[in-house]
């Protein structure tokens, strides 16, 4: 059946669609023949009880720098389509979250993915503090005394924005590092949220694994190879894919997550897995879906539109 899809994004000329998660549902929807609206979150309005948006009828192509044509400009009233993608990037601040605030007034009548009112409670570094007891050792704080003592318990630590993405702003403080307070001092200046601290993974060299889930069960998985000389493997910060096989440890994992993002209605999530330790769970933007079939994966996009369409039509 032929649906009709509006994409809230970032700038689509802007995107690498060598490895964009948001291109290859677009290719896939464009496939199936569903009627594609693009927008940017700045082009949302809400009119009195209408949620609109100003955008463009999409047309797509696998072609680096010429992968999209924009036509026939135009308000659309997002309660009167089928589904709602909310695909931009974090940031995860006060605009993004009023993206949240004004895309549940249309669903569930319109489907938006992943459902807004959870994306909203549950952020990358947030929601995964849920299960503790997966993760390592982890503090969320801005205190300079309990990341000094958290450092002299564990030694080699990790300190990140809590609702950075792209890997952006992570650092690695080991134990002899003169810098910690420096440190703190910068995070205290450029974010007003507390940030997250965690014991620093040795087996992050192996790889961080980039597990993803349609709606609650593994779709397919990722590894991500930290450059030389890095300690952040994400693929923005020069991380090398590579293909992997999931251990008891990530099934029992995804078997402990699943159901709840089920239950949330976040369709599509990615969570991160070093060694024996679950890191992140991703909900806004998840990523890695090109990778995962490039390495002879399973077509994921495919399974989130079958999900997607089934949702529509009332099976599930």
């Amino acid at each position: 059946m032929a649906l009709k899809v509006a994409f809230q994004m970032d700038p689509i000329e802007r995107i690498d669609i060598r490895g964009d998660s948001t291109f290859a549902l677009l290719l896939e929807a464009q496939r199936r023949g569903h009627d594609l609206f693009y927008y940017t979150p700045n082009d949302l309005s809400l009119n009195g009880w209408r949620l609109v948006a100003r955008g463009h009828t999409l047309e797509v192509e696998d072609k680096p720098g010429a992968h999209y044509r924009l036509s026939h400009p135009r308000s659309v009233d997002l309660g009167e389509l089928d589904t709602v993608f909310l695909r931009q990037d974090p940031p995860f601040d006060m605009g993004y979250i009023t993206t949240t605030h004004l895309l549940e007034r249309i669903h569930p009548e319109t489907l938006v993915v992943n459902d807004p009112e959870h994306v909203r409670n549950a952020p990358e570094k947030v929601f995964v503090l849920d299960y503790l007891d997966l993760m390592p050792p982890t503090m969320v704080t801005r205190s300079v005394a309990e990341v000094e003592m958290f450092r002299k318990e564990y030694k080699d630590i990790i300190i990140k924005p809590l609702y950075g993405n792209g890997g952006a702003a992570i650092f690695r403080i080991k134990p002899d590092d003169t810098n910690l307070n420096s440190l703190i001092e910068l995070f205290d200046t450029v974010f007003r949220e507390p940030f997250m601290v965690q014991q620093y993974r040795p087996e992050v060299r192996q790889g961080d694994k980039r597990i993803i889930l349609v709606d609650g069960e593994i779709a397919g998985a990722i590894n991500r190879i930290p450059a030389e000389g890095e300690t952040r493997s994400n693929m923005h910060v020069g991380g090398r894919p590579e293909p992997v096989k999931l251990t008891d440890r990530d099934f029992d994992i995804c078997a402990r997550l699943g159901p709840e993002l089920k239950r949330r209605g976040l369709l599509f999530t990615g969570i991160d897995v070093i060694g024996e330790y679950l890191t992140e769970v991703n909900v806004t933007s998840p990523t890695g879906i090109r990778e995962v079939h490039r390495f002879g994966g399973a077509d994921i996009a495919a399974m989130i539109w079958d999900a997607v369409e089934q949702k529509v039509a009332g099976d599930s």
